[in-house]
Protein backbone atom coordinates (compact mmCIF):
# COMPACT_ATOMS: atom_id res chain seq x y z
CA UNK A 1 0.00 0.00 0.00
CA UNK A 2 1.51 3.14 -1.09
CA UNK A 3 1.24 6.55 1.12
CA UNK A 4 -1.36 7.96 -0.96
CA UNK A 5 -3.81 5.17 -0.93
CA UNK A 6 -3.17 5.00 3.13
CA UNK A 7 -3.84 8.55 3.27
CA UNK A 8 -7.56 7.77 1.41
CA UNK A 9 -7.74 4.62 4.02
CA UNK A 10 -6.71 7.48 7.04
CA UNK A 11 -9.47 10.17 5.70
CA UNK A 12 -12.30 7.98 5.54
CA UNK A 13 -13.04 7.35 9.40
CA UNK A 14 -11.37 10.80 9.61
CA UNK A 15 -14.09 12.17 7.75
CA UNK A 16 -16.76 10.06 8.87
CA UNK A 17 -16.06 11.36 12.84
CA UNK A 18 -16.02 14.53 11.94
CA UNK A 19 -19.38 14.61 9.64
CA UNK A 20 -20.84 12.54 12.59
CA UNK A 21 -19.75 15.16 14.78
CA UNK A 22 -21.37 17.96 13.28
CA UNK A 23 -24.83 16.43 12.87
CA UNK A 24 -24.69 15.96 16.47
CA UNK A 25 -24.25 19.09 17.31
CA UNK A 26 -26.57 20.69 14.61
CA UNK A 27 -29.47 18.04 15.93
CA UNK A 28 -29.94 15.96 13.09
CA UNK A 29 -29.77 12.30 12.21
CA UNK A 30 -25.74 11.68 11.39
CA UNK A 31 -26.59 8.39 9.56
CA UNK A 32 -28.17 11.01 6.91
CA UNK A 33 -25.48 13.27 7.10
CA UNK A 34 -22.91 10.53 6.46
CA UNK A 35 -24.44 8.95 3.66
CA UNK A 36 -24.64 12.54 1.57
CA UNK A 37 -20.99 12.85 2.62
CA UNK A 38 -20.07 9.83 0.94
CA UNK A 39 -21.92 10.50 -1.98
CA UNK A 40 -19.98 14.01 -2.47
CA UNK A 41 -16.49 12.05 -1.51
CA UNK A 42 -17.62 9.34 -4.31
CA UNK A 43 -18.55 12.08 -7.38
CA UNK A 44 -15.40 14.13 -8.06
CA UNK A 45 -12.95 12.17 -10.74
CA UNK A 46 -9.88 10.53 -9.55
CA UNK A 47 -10.77 9.53 -6.32
CA UNK A 48 -9.96 5.77 -5.34
CA UNK A 49 -12.82 3.21 -5.33
CA UNK A 50 -13.70 1.93 -1.60
CA UNK A 51 -15.12 -1.09 -2.67
CA UNK A 52 -17.40 -2.74 -0.26
CA UNK A 53 -15.80 -6.52 0.80
CA UNK A 54 -19.19 -8.06 2.16
CA UNK A 55 -17.22 -10.58 4.13
CA UNK A 56 -14.85 -7.69 6.10
CA UNK A 57 -18.03 -5.86 6.91
CA UNK A 58 -20.24 -8.91 8.02
CA UNK A 59 -17.09 -9.93 10.57
CA UNK A 60 -15.89 -6.56 11.43
CA UNK A 61 -18.56 -4.46 11.68
CA UNK A 62 -21.53 -6.37 11.99
CA UNK A 63 -20.90 -8.92 15.50
CA UNK A 64 -19.78 -5.11 17.35
CA UNK A 65 -22.67 -3.38 16.46
CA UNK A 66 -25.25 -6.07 17.17
CA UNK A 67 -23.34 -7.32 20.46
CA UNK A 68 -23.40 -3.55 21.66
CA UNK A 69 -27.20 -3.11 20.88
CA UNK A 70 -27.84 -6.73 22.47
CA UNK A 71 -25.95 -5.69 25.40
CA UNK A 72 -27.41 -2.75 26.45
CA UNK A 73 -31.24 -3.85 25.60
CA UNK A 74 -33.22 -4.88 28.31
CA UNK A 75 -34.33 -8.90 28.02
CA UNK A 76 -37.29 -8.69 30.55
CA UNK A 77 -38.65 -6.12 27.87
CA UNK A 78 -37.62 -8.04 24.74
CA UNK A 79 -39.13 -11.08 26.07
CA UNK A 80 -42.53 -8.96 26.70
CA UNK A 81 -42.05 -8.02 23.13
CA UNK A 82 -41.13 -11.47 21.71
CA UNK A 83 -44.24 -12.02 19.58
CA UNK A 84 -44.14 -8.61 18.01
CA UNK A 85 -40.24 -8.97 17.48
CA UNK A 86 -40.66 -12.29 16.15
CA UNK A 87 -43.35 -11.16 13.57
CA UNK A 88 -41.59 -8.42 12.05
CA UNK A 89 -37.93 -9.72 12.28
CA UNK A 90 -39.08 -13.16 10.75
CA UNK A 91 -42.57 -13.25 8.87
CA UNK A 92 -42.38 -9.40 8.32
CA UNK A 93 -38.73 -10.03 6.41
CA UNK A 94 -39.82 -12.81 4.57
CA UNK A 95 -42.92 -11.42 3.45
CA UNK A 96 -40.85 -8.84 2.21
CA UNK A 97 -38.47 -11.10 0.28
CA UNK A 98 -41.98 -12.87 -1.73
CA UNK A 99 -43.45 -9.59 -2.52
CA UNK A 100 -40.75 -7.79 -3.75
CA UNK A 101 -39.27 -10.80 -5.30
CA UNK A 102 -42.54 -11.46 -7.27
CA UNK A 103 -42.99 -7.25 -7.99
CA UNK A 104 -39.34 -7.41 -9.68
CA UNK A 105 -39.91 -10.65 -11.42
CA UNK A 106 -42.60 -8.64 -13.15
CA UNK A 107 -41.55 -5.73 -14.01
CA UNK A 108 -37.64 -6.33 -15.06
CA UNK A 109 -37.86 -8.21 -18.23
CA UNK A 110 -35.49 -11.50 -18.49
CA UNK A 111 -35.44 -11.12 -14.58
CA UNK A 112 -35.04 -14.85 -13.07
CA UNK A 113 -37.91 -15.35 -10.45
CA UNK A 114 -34.70 -17.02 -7.74
CA UNK A 115 -32.83 -14.04 -8.73
CA UNK A 116 -35.37 -11.51 -8.20
CA UNK A 117 -35.85 -13.29 -4.65
CA UNK A 118 -32.50 -12.75 -4.50
CA UNK A 119 -33.14 -8.75 -4.17
CA UNK A 120 -36.03 -9.39 -2.10
CA UNK A 121 -34.20 -11.31 0.82
CA UNK A 122 -31.45 -8.79 0.58
CA UNK A 123 -33.67 -5.23 1.05
CA UNK A 124 -35.64 -7.03 3.43
CA UNK A 125 -33.77 -6.35 6.72
CA UNK A 126 -34.08 -3.02 8.02
CA UNK A 127 -31.28 -1.53 9.89
CA UNK A 128 -32.69 0.34 13.12
CA UNK A 129 -29.67 2.66 13.95
CA UNK A 130 -31.05 5.90 12.63
CA UNK A 131 -34.80 5.24 13.57
CA UNK A 132 -33.68 3.98 17.09
CA UNK A 133 -31.27 6.78 17.62
CA UNK A 134 -34.11 9.38 16.19
CA UNK A 135 -36.50 7.56 18.32
CA UNK A 136 -34.69 7.81 21.81
CA UNK A 137 -33.67 11.35 21.67
CA UNK A 138 -37.30 12.36 20.89
CA UNK A 139 -39.00 10.58 23.42
CA UNK A 140 -40.90 7.55 21.59
CA UNK A 141 -42.37 5.19 23.94
CA UNK A 142 -40.29 2.16 25.22
CA UNK A 143 -42.64 -0.35 23.73
CA UNK A 144 -42.18 1.16 20.54
CA UNK A 145 -37.93 1.38 20.71
CA UNK A 146 -38.03 -2.19 22.14
CA UNK A 147 -39.64 -3.79 19.49
CA UNK A 148 -37.11 -1.27 16.86
CA UNK A 149 -34.66 -3.00 18.25
CA UNK A 150 -35.63 -6.61 18.98
CA UNK A 151 -36.40 -6.17 14.88
CA UNK A 152 -33.02 -5.16 14.04
CA UNK A 153 -31.50 -7.49 16.23
CA UNK A 154 -32.98 -10.57 14.57
CA UNK A 155 -33.67 -9.66 11.60
CA UNK A 156 -30.86 -9.76 10.25
CA UNK A 157 -30.28 -13.60 10.57
CA UNK A 158 -33.46 -14.31 8.61
CA UNK A 159 -32.77 -12.55 6.02
CA UNK A 160 -28.96 -13.68 5.36
CA UNK A 161 -30.45 -17.09 5.48
CA UNK A 162 -33.03 -16.37 2.37
CA UNK A 163 -30.69 -14.46 0.85
CA UNK A 164 -28.66 -17.83 0.70
CA UNK A 165 -31.22 -20.15 -0.15
CA UNK A 166 -32.35 -17.45 -3.03
CA UNK A 167 -28.46 -17.38 -4.53
CA UNK A 168 -28.03 -20.81 -4.05
CA UNK A 169 -31.56 -21.46 -6.25
CA UNK A 170 -30.56 -18.86 -8.79
CA UNK A 171 -27.14 -20.56 -9.22
CA UNK A 172 -27.67 -24.31 -9.91
CA UNK A 173 -26.49 -25.33 -6.59
CA UNK A 174 -29.93 -27.41 -5.71
CA UNK A 175 -32.68 -26.20 -3.83
CA UNK A 176 -36.39 -26.93 -2.51
CA UNK A 177 -38.14 -25.51 -0.24
CA UNK A 178 -38.28 -27.89 2.40
CA UNK A 179 -34.29 -27.85 2.46
CA UNK A 180 -34.59 -24.17 2.57
CA UNK A 181 -36.63 -24.65 6.20
CA UNK A 182 -34.54 -27.05 7.09
CA UNK A 183 -31.50 -24.91 6.75
CA UNK A 184 -33.15 -21.68 8.28
CA UNK A 185 -34.53 -23.53 11.31
CA UNK A 186 -31.16 -24.86 11.85
CA UNK A 187 -28.92 -21.69 11.11
CA UNK A 188 -31.53 -19.77 13.83
CA UNK A 189 -31.65 -22.45 17.05
CA UNK A 190 -27.46 -23.25 15.98
CA UNK A 191 -27.12 -19.66 16.35
CA UNK A 192 -29.09 -19.60 19.43
CA UNK A 193 -27.71 -22.72 21.23
CA UNK A 194 -23.59 -21.27 20.58
CA UNK A 195 -24.84 -17.97 21.82
CA UNK A 196 -26.39 -19.33 25.09
CA UNK A 197 -23.31 -21.83 25.39
CA UNK A 198 -20.87 -18.94 25.10
CA UNK A 199 -22.18 -16.84 27.48
CA UNK A 200 -21.91 -18.90 30.92
CA UNK A 201 -18.18 -19.31 30.56
CA UNK A 202 -17.63 -15.88 29.20
CA UNK A 203 -19.26 -14.53 32.19
CA UNK A 204 -17.58 -17.08 34.63
CA UNK A 205 -14.22 -15.84 33.16
CA UNK A 206 -15.44 -12.17 33.25
CA UNK A 207 -16.04 -12.54 37.07
CA UNK A 208 -12.55 -14.59 38.00
CA UNK A 209 -10.61 -11.89 36.28
CA UNK A 210 -11.21 -8.97 39.17
CA UNK A 211 -9.15 -6.69 36.54
CA UNK A 212 -11.65 -3.92 35.24
CA UNK A 213 -9.59 -3.65 31.82
CA UNK A 214 -9.56 -7.66 31.44
CA UNK A 215 -12.86 -7.90 31.71
CA UNK A 216 -13.96 -5.52 28.78
CA UNK A 217 -11.34 -7.40 26.76
CA UNK A 218 -13.55 -10.50 27.00
CA UNK A 219 -16.19 -8.45 26.40
CA UNK A 220 -14.74 -7.01 23.22
CA UNK A 221 -13.49 -10.27 21.61
CA UNK A 222 -16.94 -12.37 22.39
CA UNK A 223 -19.00 -10.71 19.26
CA UNK A 224 -15.88 -11.82 17.20
CA UNK A 225 -15.52 -15.59 18.65
CA UNK A 226 -18.96 -16.39 19.10
CA UNK A 227 -19.60 -15.55 15.32
CA UNK A 228 -16.54 -17.39 13.98
CA UNK A 229 -17.63 -20.08 15.87
CA UNK A 230 -21.43 -20.31 14.46
CA UNK A 231 -20.55 -19.48 10.95
CA UNK A 232 -17.82 -22.50 11.10
CA UNK A 233 -20.81 -24.44 11.24
CA UNK A 234 -22.64 -22.58 9.36
CA UNK A 235 -25.40 -21.72 11.92
CA UNK A 236 -26.53 -17.91 12.28
CA UNK A 237 -23.15 -16.42 13.56
CA UNK A 238 -26.22 -12.69 13.74
CA UNK A 239 -28.12 -15.20 16.63
CA UNK A 240 -25.44 -16.00 17.90
CA UNK A 241 -23.55 -12.86 18.82
CA UNK A 242 -27.30 -11.16 19.58
CA UNK A 243 -27.77 -14.28 22.11
CA UNK A 244 -24.39 -13.95 23.68
CA UNK A 245 -24.73 -10.05 24.15
CA UNK A 246 -28.21 -9.92 25.73
CA UNK A 247 -26.96 -12.96 28.07
CA UNK A 248 -23.67 -10.76 29.32
CA UNK A 249 -25.50 -7.33 29.31
CA UNK A 250 -28.04 -8.83 31.65
CA UNK A 251 -25.46 -10.00 34.15
CA UNK A 252 -23.47 -6.79 33.54
CA UNK A 253 -25.13 -5.07 36.21
CA UNK A 254 -23.45 -6.70 38.70
CA UNK A 255 -20.03 -6.16 37.65
CA UNK A 256 -18.26 -3.49 39.88
CA UNK A 257 -18.05 -0.21 39.00
CA UNK A 258 -15.06 0.75 37.43
CA UNK A 259 -15.78 -2.51 35.08
CA UNK A 260 -19.12 -0.75 34.03
CA UNK A 261 -17.85 2.84 33.54
CA UNK A 262 -14.45 1.54 31.69
CA UNK A 263 -17.10 -0.68 29.58
CA UNK A 264 -19.69 2.17 29.01
CA UNK A 265 -16.88 4.22 27.60
CA UNK A 266 -15.11 2.09 25.82
CA UNK A 267 -18.51 0.58 24.01
CA UNK A 268 -19.54 4.65 23.03
CA UNK A 269 -16.51 5.29 21.07
CA UNK A 270 -16.50 2.46 19.59
CA UNK A 271 -20.45 1.95 18.20
CA UNK A 272 -19.86 5.51 17.68
CA UNK A 273 -16.62 5.07 14.79
CA UNK A 274 -18.03 1.90 13.41
CA UNK A 275 -21.62 3.39 12.91
CA UNK A 276 -19.92 6.64 10.98
CA UNK A 277 -17.77 4.72 9.16
CA UNK A 278 -20.38 2.26 7.98
CA UNK A 279 -22.84 5.26 6.82
CA UNK A 280 -20.03 7.00 4.99
CA UNK A 281 -18.94 3.62 2.76
CA UNK A 282 -22.63 3.50 1.89
CA UNK A 283 -22.65 6.76 0.15
CA UNK A 284 -19.13 5.55 -1.36
CA UNK A 285 -20.01 2.84 -3.09
CA UNK A 286 -21.96 4.64 -5.69
CA UNK A 287 -18.90 4.22 -8.33
CA UNK A 288 -19.00 0.43 -7.77
CA UNK A 289 -23.28 0.95 -8.35
CA UNK A 290 -23.01 2.29 -11.25
CA UNK A 291 -20.79 -0.01 -13.19
CA UNK A 292 -22.15 -2.35 -15.55
CA UNK A 293 -25.55 -0.17 -16.21
CA UNK A 294 -24.56 1.95 -19.07
CA UNK A 295 -26.11 -0.20 -21.48
CA UNK A 296 -29.82 0.45 -19.44
CA UNK A 297 -31.81 2.86 -20.03
CA UNK A 298 -32.09 5.78 -17.28
CA UNK A 299 -35.87 5.60 -17.38
CA UNK A 300 -35.87 2.24 -17.21
CA UNK A 301 -33.98 2.22 -13.89
CA UNK A 302 -35.63 5.08 -12.35
CA UNK A 303 -38.49 3.47 -12.40
CA UNK A 304 -37.59 -0.01 -11.33
CA UNK A 305 -35.88 1.91 -8.40
CA UNK A 306 -38.91 3.84 -7.15
CA UNK A 307 -41.05 0.66 -7.87
CA UNK A 308 -38.86 -1.88 -5.67
CA UNK A 309 -38.69 1.40 -3.15
CA UNK A 310 -42.27 2.01 -3.07
CA UNK A 311 -42.78 -2.14 -2.52
CA UNK A 312 -40.82 -2.14 0.61
CA UNK A 313 -42.32 0.40 2.17
CA UNK A 314 -46.22 -0.47 1.33
CA UNK A 315 -45.31 -4.03 2.18
CA UNK A 316 -44.13 -2.54 6.33
CA UNK A 317 -47.04 -0.66 6.07
CA UNK A 318 -49.20 -3.07 5.16
CA UNK A 319 -47.64 -6.13 7.46
CA UNK A 320 -47.52 -3.62 10.55
CA UNK A 321 -50.96 -2.56 10.41
CA UNK A 322 -52.50 -5.97 9.88
CA UNK A 323 -50.40 -8.08 12.31
CA UNK A 324 -51.34 -5.23 14.71
CA UNK A 325 -54.99 -5.71 14.14
CA UNK A 326 -55.42 -9.21 14.33
CA UNK A 327 -56.58 -10.41 17.89
CA UNK A 328 -53.66 -13.52 17.88
CA UNK A 329 -50.93 -10.84 16.85
CA UNK A 330 -50.05 -8.47 19.45
CA UNK A 331 -48.08 -6.00 18.27
CA UNK A 332 -47.64 -2.60 20.48
CA UNK A 333 -50.92 -3.89 22.26
CA UNK A 334 -50.66 -2.37 25.69
CA UNK A 335 -52.64 -3.25 28.77
CA UNK A 336 -55.58 -1.63 30.18
CA UNK A 337 -57.29 -1.41 33.02
CA UNK A 338 -58.05 -4.65 34.40
CA UNK A 339 -55.37 -6.40 32.62
CA UNK A 340 -56.94 -6.61 28.92
CA UNK A 341 -55.18 -6.01 26.28
CA UNK A 342 -55.60 -3.10 24.60
CA UNK A 343 -55.28 -2.25 20.72
CA UNK A 344 -52.54 -0.31 19.58
CA UNK A 345 -53.36 3.45 18.51
CA UNK A 346 -52.32 3.98 14.95
CA UNK A 347 -50.11 6.53 15.74
CA UNK A 348 -47.64 4.41 16.62
CA UNK A 349 -48.02 1.91 13.87
CA UNK A 350 -47.40 4.27 11.90
CA UNK A 351 -44.36 5.22 13.50
CA UNK A 352 -42.97 1.74 13.32
CA UNK A 353 -43.90 1.22 9.83
CA UNK A 354 -42.02 4.39 8.80
CA UNK A 355 -38.95 2.97 10.20
CA UNK A 356 -37.87 0.76 7.95
CA UNK A 357 -34.73 2.47 7.02
CA UNK A 358 -32.11 0.29 5.62
CA UNK A 359 -28.42 -0.27 5.72
CA UNK A 360 -24.95 -1.62 5.16
CA UNK A 361 -26.07 -5.50 5.63
CA UNK A 362 -28.33 -4.58 2.57
CA UNK A 363 -25.24 -3.21 1.15
CA UNK A 364 -22.93 -6.21 2.16
CA UNK A 365 -25.26 -9.19 1.40
CA UNK A 366 -25.73 -7.49 -2.51
CA UNK A 367 -21.94 -7.35 -3.12
CA UNK A 368 -21.63 -10.53 -1.44
CA UNK A 369 -23.39 -12.27 -4.64
CA UNK A 370 -21.56 -14.51 -6.65
CA UNK A 371 -20.44 -13.15 -10.32
CA UNK A 372 -21.19 -16.35 -11.77
CA UNK A 373 -23.17 -19.30 -11.35
CA UNK A 374 -22.63 -23.21 -10.32
CA UNK A 375 -22.25 -23.87 -14.41
CA UNK A 376 -19.89 -20.78 -14.88
CA UNK A 377 -22.21 -18.21 -16.76
CA UNK A 378 -22.76 -14.67 -15.40
CA UNK A 379 -25.30 -14.33 -12.48
CA UNK A 380 -28.03 -12.77 -13.55
CA UNK A 381 -28.95 -9.17 -13.06
CA UNK A 382 -26.20 -9.12 -10.66
CA UNK A 383 -25.10 -5.03 -11.89
CA UNK A 384 -29.09 -4.38 -11.67
CA UNK A 385 -29.69 -5.63 -8.19
CA UNK A 386 -26.51 -4.01 -7.06
CA UNK A 387 -28.19 -0.82 -8.55
CA UNK A 388 -31.80 -1.37 -7.22
CA UNK A 389 -30.63 -2.30 -3.64
CA UNK A 390 -28.23 1.00 -3.36
CA UNK A 391 -31.21 2.77 -4.40
CA UNK A 392 -33.53 1.70 -1.71
CA UNK A 393 -31.35 1.66 0.67
CA UNK A 394 -30.73 5.10 0.25
CA UNK A 395 -34.13 6.05 -0.44
CA UNK A 396 -35.01 4.99 2.98
CA UNK A 397 -32.40 6.65 4.50
CA UNK A 398 -32.89 9.77 3.49
CA UNK A 399 -36.61 9.81 2.52
CA UNK A 400 -37.72 7.82 5.60
CA UNK A 401 -34.69 9.53 7.68
CA UNK A 402 -35.22 12.99 6.84
CA UNK A 403 -39.07 13.02 7.58
CA UNK A 404 -39.06 10.24 10.78
CA UNK A 405 -38.32 13.19 13.21
CA UNK A 406 -41.11 15.55 11.77
CA UNK A 407 -43.20 12.73 11.79
CA UNK A 408 -42.83 11.80 15.08
CA UNK A 409 -43.08 15.17 16.42
CA UNK A 410 -46.37 15.61 14.24
CA UNK A 411 -48.02 12.87 15.30
CA UNK A 412 -47.59 13.43 18.78
CA UNK A 413 -46.21 9.82 20.14
CA UNK A 414 -44.28 10.50 22.90
CA UNK A 415 -43.48 8.43 26.62
CA UNK A 416 -44.46 11.37 28.68
CA UNK A 417 -46.47 9.17 30.88
CA UNK A 418 -43.41 6.26 30.86
CA UNK A 419 -40.96 9.15 32.24
CA UNK A 420 -43.42 9.80 34.93
CA UNK A 421 -43.95 6.69 36.04
CA UNK A 422 -40.22 5.86 35.84
CA UNK A 423 -39.21 8.55 37.84
CA UNK A 424 -42.18 7.54 40.52
CA UNK A 425 -40.72 3.82 40.74
CA UNK A 426 -36.92 5.58 40.54
CA UNK A 427 -38.37 7.45 43.62
CA UNK A 428 -40.07 4.29 45.59
CA UNK A 429 -36.68 2.35 44.49
CA UNK A 430 -34.37 4.88 45.66
CA UNK A 431 -36.62 4.60 49.65
CA UNK A 432 -36.14 0.79 49.43
CA UNK A 433 -32.50 0.65 48.52
CA UNK A 434 -32.42 4.02 51.45
CA UNK A 435 -33.65 2.13 54.13
CA UNK A 436 -31.80 -1.22 53.14
CA UNK A 437 -28.70 1.09 53.51
CA UNK A 438 -29.68 2.25 56.97
CA UNK A 439 -30.24 -1.11 58.07
CA UNK A 440 -26.90 -2.45 57.00
CA UNK A 441 -25.37 0.96 58.85
CA UNK A 442 -27.14 0.51 61.66
CA UNK A 443 -25.96 -4.00 62.16
CA UNK A 444 -22.19 -2.44 61.43
CA UNK A 445 -22.68 0.33 64.04
CA UNK A 446 -23.97 -2.34 66.71
CA UNK A 447 -21.27 -4.42 66.13
CA UNK A 448 -18.22 -1.60 65.81
CA UNK A 449 -20.10 0.62 68.52
CA UNK A 450 -16.77 1.09 70.41
CA UNK A 451 -14.50 1.73 67.02
CA UNK A 452 -16.55 4.30 64.96
CA UNK A 453 -16.25 7.67 65.09
CA UNK A 454 -19.88 9.16 65.80
CA UNK A 455 -19.26 11.67 62.91
CA UNK A 456 -18.80 8.77 60.52
CA UNK A 457 -22.08 7.52 61.28
CA UNK A 458 -23.45 10.35 60.96
CA UNK A 459 -22.12 11.67 57.48
CA UNK A 460 -23.11 8.14 55.91
CA UNK A 461 -26.96 8.84 57.61
CA UNK A 462 -26.69 12.21 56.19
CA UNK A 463 -25.75 10.41 52.54
CA UNK A 464 -28.69 8.07 52.68
CA UNK A 465 -30.79 10.70 53.28
CA UNK A 466 -30.04 13.01 50.45
CA UNK A 467 -30.29 10.23 47.86
CA UNK A 468 -33.63 9.41 49.02
CA UNK A 469 -34.91 12.74 49.32
CA UNK A 470 -33.73 13.55 45.86
CA UNK A 471 -35.41 10.86 43.80
CA UNK A 472 -38.74 12.31 45.21
CA UNK A 473 -37.69 16.13 44.79
CA UNK A 474 -36.80 15.45 41.22
CA UNK A 475 -40.25 14.23 40.45
CA UNK A 476 -40.79 18.37 40.47
CA UNK A 477 -38.59 19.48 38.85
CA UNK A 478 -35.02 21.60 39.04
CA UNK A 479 -37.48 24.05 41.04
CA UNK A 480 -40.32 23.65 43.25
CA UNK A 481 -43.95 24.68 43.37
CA UNK A 482 -43.01 28.58 44.57
CA UNK A 483 -40.03 28.99 41.50
CA UNK A 484 -37.67 28.45 44.04
CA UNK A 485 -34.59 25.87 44.13
CA UNK A 486 -34.99 22.29 45.11
CA UNK A 487 -32.46 21.03 47.75
CA UNK A 488 -31.24 18.53 45.09
CA UNK A 489 -30.88 21.09 42.37
CA UNK A 490 -29.13 23.37 45.04
CA UNK A 491 -26.86 20.91 45.95
CA UNK A 492 -25.74 19.57 42.43
CA UNK A 493 -25.26 23.15 41.51
CA UNK A 494 -22.73 23.92 44.65
CA UNK A 495 -21.31 20.63 44.37
CA UNK A 496 -20.40 20.94 40.34
CA UNK A 497 -18.66 24.03 40.93
CA UNK A 498 -16.59 23.14 43.95
CA UNK A 499 -15.16 20.28 41.58
CA UNK A 500 -14.48 22.75 39.03
CA UNK A 501 -12.32 24.63 41.69
CA UNK A 502 -11.04 21.51 43.20
CA UNK A 503 -10.09 20.01 39.36
CA UNK A 504 -8.50 23.61 38.56
CA UNK A 505 -6.36 23.49 41.90
CA UNK A 506 -4.95 20.15 41.30
CA UNK A 507 -4.17 20.84 37.55
CA UNK A 508 -2.34 23.86 39.07
CA UNK A 509 -0.14 22.08 41.45
CA UNK A 510 0.51 19.86 38.50
CA UNK A 511 1.85 22.18 36.10
CA UNK A 512 3.63 23.49 39.65
CA UNK A 513 5.83 20.30 39.68
CA UNK A 514 3.99 20.13 43.02
CA UNK A 515 2.38 16.38 42.04
CA UNK A 516 2.97 14.00 39.09
CA UNK A 517 1.08 13.53 36.17
CA UNK A 518 0.05 10.00 38.03
CA UNK A 519 -1.26 11.99 41.00
CA UNK A 520 -3.02 13.98 38.97
CA UNK A 521 -4.99 11.27 36.95
CA UNK A 522 -5.46 9.48 40.05
CA UNK A 523 -7.59 12.30 41.81
CA UNK A 524 -8.82 13.95 38.66
CA UNK A 525 -10.93 10.07 37.87
CA UNK A 526 -12.43 10.48 41.39
CA UNK A 527 -13.21 14.11 40.59
CA UNK A 528 -15.05 13.05 37.30
CA UNK A 529 -16.83 10.05 38.57
CA UNK A 530 -18.37 12.02 41.21
CA UNK A 531 -19.49 14.92 38.61
CA UNK A 532 -20.78 11.65 36.11
CA UNK A 533 -23.25 11.07 39.12
CA UNK A 534 -24.03 14.53 39.67
CA UNK A 535 -24.98 14.68 36.30
CA UNK A 536 -27.17 11.90 35.96
CA UNK A 537 -30.83 12.63 34.57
Amino acid sequence: MNATHALWLLAVPVVAVGVATAARRAGMPSPLALVAAGLVMALPPGIPEFALDPEFVLFAFLPPLLFSAAWESSLPNLRDSGRAIGYLAVGLVLFTTVTVGYAVYLIVPAMPLPAAFVLGAIVAPPDAVAAVSVAKRLGLPRRVVTVLVGESLFNDATALTAFRVAVAATAGEGFTLLSGGWEFLYAALGGAAIGLAAGPPLQWLRTRLRDPVAENAVAVLAPFAAYLVAEAVHASGVIAVVVSGLYLGHRFARSPASTRVIGQAFWKVTIFILESVVFLLIGLQLPAVMAGLSERSPFSLLWWAATVFGVVVATRFLWVFATARAPHLPLLRRRAAGGRPRRPMWREMTVVSWAGMRGVVSLAAAFAIPTNTAGGAPFPERHLILFLTFTTVLGTLLLQGMTFPALIRRLGVNDEDERRTDAVSEAEAQHIAANAALRRLEALVEQERDRLDERVVRQLRDLVEHRRLSAWERLGGAAGPDGAEVPTGAYRRLRREMLAAEREAFVRMRDERRIDDEVLERVLTELDLEELALSRR
